[in-house]
């Protein structure tokens, strides 16, 4: 996609975006999305474009850090649950307690206990949520591991982006497999009829923004929506199937 036409859908899609969020202030709607994914799969790039013109009162991003002494100690979903909207407001969550089926699995940060424990709970958490009439959506970017590669090499070069650079990225090619094995049991575990996965093949940065505001705007109901601009790529978001992994929206 070129810039022309990606700051040409970007703009349409980001007055969609203003409509939305004024009619679920007017309706004081609970809107909460989540975005998971690898390394360098365009989380932040892409909350920044959902983000960008909406009311900052409204509207905000939540990126927790590592959990405190306290937090450790608490129910696992305790520290998450004074981020969730509250009626008028739409909250981002650039990561959120699925860190416990991926990163805390993969690097050895939560027992197996505390593993199994999250599997078993994150359905009853969700269906809460949901059965709250909270609009509930769940993002996974995916990315090529060849890819992935040249973009970590970028951040690395890049001044502006030292700050994204972590132990955890560093690790994240040498761990590419186990992290493959965490988040096929996540899909497999986790993607409720209430709350599926939406998987996003994200190795073009700006087809992958453009078509996941396409796919969440074509789900919600809004004053004055423009249907015919909400058209996404079936072959860049689905929501998770097995037949994600045939189509190779999902990286081996």
């Amino acid at each position: 996609m070129n810039k022309k036409e990606y700051s040409r859908q970007l703009y349409l899609l980001q007055v969609e975006l203003v409509k939305f969020q004024r009619y679920v202030i007017g309706k004081e709607i609970k809107v909460c999305i989540i975005f998971e994914g690898r390394d360098a799969a365009g989380k932040d790039g892409t909350i920044k474009r959902f983000i960008e013109h909406l009311s900052p009162r409204e509207a905000r991003a939540v990126a927790l850090g590592k959990p405190s002494d306290k937090e450790r100690k608490s129910w696992y979903f305790q520290r998450y649950v004074p981020h969730l909207p509250s009626g008028g407001e739409i909250v981002f969550f650039n990561r959120s307690w699925y860190n416990r089926a991926g990163v805390e699995k993969v690097m050895g940060f939560c027992t197996k206990k505390e593993y199994n424990s999250f599997m078993e709970e994150v359905r009853s958490f969700e269906h809460l949520l949901t059965h709250s009439e909270m609009i509930f959506f769940k993002y996974y970017l995916d990315i090529s591991k060849k890819e992935q590669k040249r973009r970590l090499e970028a951040r690395r070069k890049d001044p502006l982006k030292q700050w994204k650079i972590s132990p955890i990225d560093q690790k994240a090619q040498k761990l590419w497999r186990e992290y493959s094995k965490a988040r096929d049991e996540m899909f497999a575990k986790t993607s409720f009829v209430f709350a599926p996965w939406h998987v996003v093949h994200t190795d073009d940065k700006k087809r992958a923004r453009i078509n996941t505001m396409k796919h969440f705007l074509s789900h919600v109901d809004y004053p004055d929506k423009r249907d015919e601009l909400l058209i996404y790529d079936a072959d860049i978001i689905c929501e998770f199937d097995p037949v994600c992994y045939e189509k190779g929206l999902i990286a081996p």
